[in-house]
């Protein structure tokens, strides 16, 4: 099992910057591509970013290509995400996340880390 902890959302204003860190828990962390999601109010949540287990791929929601960047460090159970020029659209719950398939399909999610981006 993984336990996963966001942190470093906030307010910043339009064109700003915030690094968002999920930690996990548990020796296998490792073992999980580890994704970010985010929700706004009133909307579905929607992907973000992944990241492979081993950290080589990487994989962008349109939205945000070229402004954010996904990272880990299986060393230290930890993901983060880097926000450049954040716009107010970017204004949402970021939640981390970890998946993985084998015989079946494993999920677990953080608790979520508000990010507000004001104009």
């Amino acid at each position: 099992q993984v336990q996963l902890v966001e942190s470093g959302g906030g307010l910043v204003q339009a064109g700003g910057s915030l690094r968002l860190s999920c930690a996990g828990s548990g020796r296998t962390f490792n073992a999980y591509a580890m994704g970010w999601f985010r929700q706004a109010p009133g909307k579905e949540r929607e992907f973000v970013a992944m990241i492979s287990w081993n950290g080589e791929d990487t994989y962008y929601a349109d939205s945000v290509n070229g402004r954010f960047t996904i990272s880990r460090d299986n060393a230290k159970n930890t993901m983060w995400m880097q926000m450049n020029s954040l716009k107010p659209e970017d204004t949402a719950v970021y939640y981390c996340n970890a998946h993985r398939e084998t015989a079946a399909t494993t999920d677990y999610w953080g608790q979520g880390t508000q990010v507000t981006v004001s104009s």
